[in-house]
Parts: structure tokens; sequence; C-alpha cells
């Protein structure tokens, strides 16, 4: 059985009629996967109320308070905008404070068993920086999850690998500082947010950024996983190993230029199971509903 840490609540966090991170994303890959030949094999959990555990400590180890509580009063002033990419909605710094609960339920999951686990939870995080949320990020739901790993028994270093087509700025900016934390990201490049340069290399050597050309298909990602990711995650040799899981970089995302296929997530996926089992994905982008449901099922089904 695979875990999967869901909440009718992540549909709350509301973002307007026309944005493309919406609920429908969650909904969409929910289908997929209650749909897919081994649904029976998935074990859906509810993540802990943030009533019943202490998430803020581990968020304030992350965010400023003074970002933390300016998302709180843009809620409770019944929304707004970070950016002008990142609305606030009346519920979203609960479920976002629920979101950040989900993630660390999948460490403790995953820490637990030896075995994958998968949180579907919105909104996602690997934009926002220490200081503010950007790019449809509110909090940094990587970053603090490896945060609150390394406080487990047992696990002296965690690796983050993004593979959403956008890099993701924030949880490098908070990462790289950390010698037992390494963040490694695969993105198109030129894109959004303009970071990600190869030359970046974290104060502690613990970064590889994979700049990918727009137009980019499997036969550009498989050679840069077997030449330089896998190489430069199995140096680490990481206790545990987070997926920053973005479904961008289909053909069919409409927010930006890579062409991979959804069954090339699977690739991926097993090239990282042969590091290790210990391995916890996290939703991030993905903005086709279709790509979203079929990638994520080709994520999961190497792990049954």
């Amino acid at each position: 059985m695979l875990p999967i840490i869901y909440s009718d609540a992540f549909l709350l966090h509301e973002t307007g009629s026309f944005h493309p991170e919406k609920p429908a994303r969650l909904t969409a890959i929910k289908t997929a996967l209650q749909a897919s030949p081994w649904a029976d094999q998935l074990d859906w959990r509810s993540p802990t109320p943030v009533e019943t555990r202490p998430v803020m400590p581990h968020v304030q180890q992350v965010h400023s308070q003074r970002y933390i509580e300016g998302v709180q009063r843009l809620a409770k002033r019944g929304g707004g905008y970070i950016d002008a990419d990142t609305p606030v909605s009346a519920q979203t710094y609960d479920v976002a404070l629920l979101a950040v609960s989900a993630w660390m339920d999948g460490v403790d999951r995953v820490l637990a068993t030896d075995q994958p686990a998968f949180v579907l939870a919105r909104p996602p995080g690997h934009h926002a920086v220490s200081e503010m949320g950007m790019g449809f990020c509110i909090f940094s739901n990587a970053a603090i999850a490896a945060h609150y790993a390394l406080k487990q028994p047992g696990v002296d270093r965690v690796a983050i690998l993004d593979w959403d087509v956008h890099h993701g700025n924030g949880t490098q900016a908070i990462t790289e500082k950390q010698p037992q934390i390494a963040y490694c990201s695969l993105h198109e490049s030129p894109q959004y947010p303009g970071t990600g340069a190869q030359q970046e290399r974290g104060l502690h050597n613990n970064v590889l950024n994979v700049p990918m050309s727009p137009g980019s298909t499997m036969a550009d990602y498989e050679p840069a996983f077997v030449q330089q990711v896998m190489p430069f995650l199995t140096a680490f040799q990481p206790d545990l190993l987070i997926i920053s899981a973005g479904y961008d970089a289909t053909h069919a995302d409409p927010l930006a230029g890579i062409s991979l296929k959804p069954e090339d997530f699977g690739v991926f996926t097993r090239y990282c199971l042969a590091l290790t089992h210990r391995l916890l994905f996290g939703l991030e982008g993905g903005y086709d509903l279709d790509a979203i449901g079929r990638s994520v099922v080709a994520t999961i089904e190497p792990c049954l």
C-alpha cells in the first residue's frame, strides 16, 4: 500500500476562475488515481490537523514571523495578493498550514516504513522564499519537510530533487546554507523565475542546477539524470529523498516549453528508487489537467 496524503480542505485555497493553480488540479489527479488498475493499493490518509501538532515552529524555522503574520492578516481580511501571481483567499492561511502538516506526515510515513509516500496537497511551495511567497507558492513545503526530517532519529542528510519545469528558487535559497541538505533541480531556462544557473553550487557544494533548453524531451532529460543528477544524489547519500514533483514539464502544459510525456516521470521514479526507497513525493506545479493526472499515475506506478 502506498500512502496518499490528501484532504478536500486543499480545495479551499481559492485562486480565481482563470488562475492555473486551481483546485481542479487535485480533483483531476484524484480521479486518475482512483481509475488506475492498482487503485486498491493506495492508502488514502488525511493529514494531521494543525490543531493537534506543532506545525508553526517548523514554519518559523524557514519563514520570517513578519511574512507568516502578513499571510494570516491577508486571509483574515478575506484575501488579496502577495504578488501578481500569488492570490490569498480567506481560507489560504489555514490550508497552507495544513499542507505543511501533510508534508510532515509524509516524512513520518516514509521514515516509519522505508517506503515511498505521495503528498497530494496545495498550495505548492518551491518558489516561496523566507520573506515572501511568489509564483503561486505560500510556504516552502519541501524545505520545511527537509528541516523537519533532520530532527528525526537516524536522519543526518536529506536531499531534495525538484523536477518541476520552473527552478525552485525558494527551496534553494532556504537550503543552500545547510550542509545537511542537498538541492538538485532540472528546469527550463530561460523561464520564470530566472534563477537556477548551472554555476550556482550552494555554500557547501550542495546545489546542482541542470538548466534544460526549451523543447527538451526525454532524449535530453535522461542523459542529464544519468550523468549529473544521479551521481550528485548518490555522492550525497541522503537518508531521505524529497521530490518536489511538478508536472509542468509535459508537452501539453500551457505555462512552459518542455516536451516530456507523462510516462517519462515513471522513468524518473525508477532512477530514484535505485538510490533509495525512502522517497517522499510532494506536488508542486502542473497545469494541464489530463497531463497532470497521467503524470502522477506514472510516477506512483513503479513504487507499487
